[in-house]
């Protein structure tokens, strides 16, 4: 059996950041936390350092800083629990390398969490030391060399190898895999936990005993006895006998929203208060557990199917809360089928996951995003891993088959352009890295060629200083949406009208300048590739159930996401207007006799 004290460090260090194991595009699949190269010298890296900036900042040890950074961490999932068993055992080895003023490169390196194999590049996050790295390491060497922490292999630990985990982690793995919940009784691919593919993703089942009711289906007589659509509205108006379903809904046009997207389009997000010394704090995790429990990702404030209202002071809010105002009869029917890594390569290892009955359910609007990952790859050499146009015809026309098999008539598609990278290199490259802030040591640049290093990126086509490879990149990245948009012109089907959309970034960027914003405010600042949203108090939505939202923090500054919703809705609005569906004149009514609609 394999060291439990290494499966436990692996396991923290990949809890505090699964930066390109969960979002990375390399794999149909999610690849393994197992990983034993880019991915655990990355995390080595980053608590460390997080490590060695706790104590400066607060002016104290290392051993008092690894007992800070513990105390920050929640109970759930044994998060502080992990912590202080690897701190008793790993905290010694980091005590003595650090107080030797080596950096975090050298202590990983040490430790061997971080090698550089024969005639590979030396990976590193921070400056070289001024002496000679070998001499340096070699010294590093020295000190942990008798360690009985070095007799563990680093390689080979899995958290589920463990057999009280082995059943659990195998029914996770196939949750996320399939992209549908973890917790679900009826087997209706909706659930009543929020998180593990729950509610956050796809509307709340309002009977998981009950395989025929869920969010979307066109209700069952009305809806008299029991809500089958899960939409709030049931029952009989006494005043005059006539189902308030049939009263407020019939002839208002419900519809769905369903989103098949990638990391984007699923929020993945890193809060930079888990990675930066000066702002941690006691508040700083709490939603730590709910982010590793959604794979990192925050689709419940997505810019397609969020249903959090956002604390960002713009006005702007998700598609699926603008359809849900526009048509209370539309409440809880959203689905994200978004996977950290997906293209149109692999969308057919989960598109299976979408739940619509074409003869029970209403129409829905499908909006394919895949704004990156045909394109992106962290390979060496990427070029060869990007879709050609004529790969992306045949995904592309593979995808659409499968939805006019499946969506109801009636329904709409519209298929979103790819985005360009360039954006990022040029408004971040020279400026300062989370973790090169407190000494003006790392900065973009810097976290991008480490990541090319570990071959961890997330975009090494994008993310990269060859300037060639940049332009090459955007440039194939416009042929797939002249691809994309050929189609919307060309092909039509018998369940759908099919309409094409640019991923309008740069319009974003200046609208936002106009705001008073700066362009690098719209990318995430841990990875420095996703569109941005920034940390602030969460204000409760008038659908928040109480125990749900009101004693936590959420991200909610979701800018860039709502943004290019709001750009995406008026192009709709003014050029297929029938696509929204009609205003329901009886929202007031609806909101009068059923309140918040049973929350999401």
């Amino acid at each position: 059996m394999k060291s439990p004290w290494n499966i436990l460090l692996v396991t923290l260090l990949f809890l505090l950041l699964p930066l390109r194991t969960l979002a990375s595009p390399t794999s149909d699949d999610q690849p393994s936390i197992s990983d034993p190269n880019g991915q655990t010298c990355l995390a080595c890296v980053v608590v460390v350092s997080v490590i060695e900036q706790l104590a400066q900042v607060h002016n104290s040890t290392v051993a008092a800083s690894m007992e800070r950074l513990c105390s920050y961490l929640p109970e759930k999932l044994f998060l502080k629990t992990t912590c202080y068993l690897v701190i008793e055992v790993f905290g010694p080895d980091i005590i003595k390398l650090l107080s030797t003023d080596v950096n975090a490169d050298v202590v990983c390196h040490s430790l061997e969490f971080c090698k550089q194999d024969p005639g590979q590049p030396l990976c590193h996050l921070y400056p070289l030391p001024k002496e000679a790295w070998k001499r340096t390491l070699e010294k590093a060497t020295q000190i942990v060399r008798k360690s009985p922490t070095l007799k563990y292999s680093r390689s080979s630990s899995d958290v589920c190898s463990l057999p009280f985990l082995a059943k659990i982690c195998q029914r996770i793995k196939l949750a996320i895999k399939n992209s549908v919940p973890f917790k679900d009784v009826d087997s209706d691919k909706y659930s009543v936990f929020p998180t593990l593919r729950g509610y956050h993703w796809r509307g709340r089942d309002c009977n998981d005993s009950n395989k025929m009711a869920y969010p979307g289906r066109r209700p069952e007589n009305w809806d008299v006895h029991e809500d089958s659509n899960c939409n709030g509205i049931w029952g009989v108006d006494p005043k005059d006998g006539i189902p308030y379903e049939k009263k407020f809904c019939e002839g208002s046009q419900p519809r769905g929203i369903i989103l098949l997207g990638d990391s984007a389009g699923a929020h993945f997000h890193i809060s930079p208060e888990w990675i930066t010394a000066s702002q941690m704090s006691l508040k700083s995790f709490i939603n730590l557990p709910t982010a590793l429990t959604n794979e990192l990702n925050w689709p419940q404030i997505s810019g397609v199917t969020g249903f959090l209202d956002s604390t960002s002071g713009i006005k702007e809010s998700s598609l699926y809360l603008r359809l849900w105002k526009r048509n209370r009869c539309n409440h809880r029917d959203y689905q994200n089928i978004s996977r950290n890594g997906a293209s149109s390569k692999n969308l057919d290892k989960f598109i299976e996951s979408l739940s619509r009955n074409q003869l029970l359910d209403h129409p829905a609007i499908v909006l394919y995003a895949m704004i990156g990952n045909d394109v992106c790859s962290g390979k060496v050499d990427p070029v060869p891993e990007m879709t050609t146009p004529e790969k992306l015809y045949s995904n592309i026309m593979q995808t659409l088959k499968y939805l006019n098999s499946h969506l109801p008539n009636g329904s709409h598609v519209i298929l979103y352009g790819l985005a360009d990278g360039t954006f990022l290199w040029n408004h971040l490259h020279n400026r300062y890295y989370p973790l090169g802030q407190l000494n003006k040591d790392v900065t973009y640049a810097h976290f991008y060629s480490f990541l090319n290093c570990l071959q961890v990126s997330p975009c090494r086509s994008w993310m990269s200083s060859n300037k060639t490879l940049r332009t090459l990149t955007s440039e194939r990245a416009k042929q797939l949406s002249n691809t994309l948009k050929k189609i919307a012109n060309s092909q039509k089907f018998t369940n759908f009208d099919l309409f094409y959309a640019d991923f309008d970034f740069q319009e974003v960027t200046e609208e936002w300048q106009k705001r008073g914003g700066q362009p690098w405010q719209l990318i995430e600042p841990v990875d420095g590739f996703h569109p941005n949203e920034r940390k602030t108090p969460h204000q409760k939505h008038v659908n928040d159930k109480p125990e749900d939202w009101t004693t936590k923090l959420a991200p909610a500054n979701i800018v860039a996401l709502l943004l290019l919703a709001d750009r995406l809705w008026k192009k709709v609005e003014l050029q297929w207007p029938h696509v929204l569906g009609k205003e329901n004149p009886f929202n007031p009514q609806i909101e009068q006799v059923f309140g918040d609609q049973g929350g999401h």
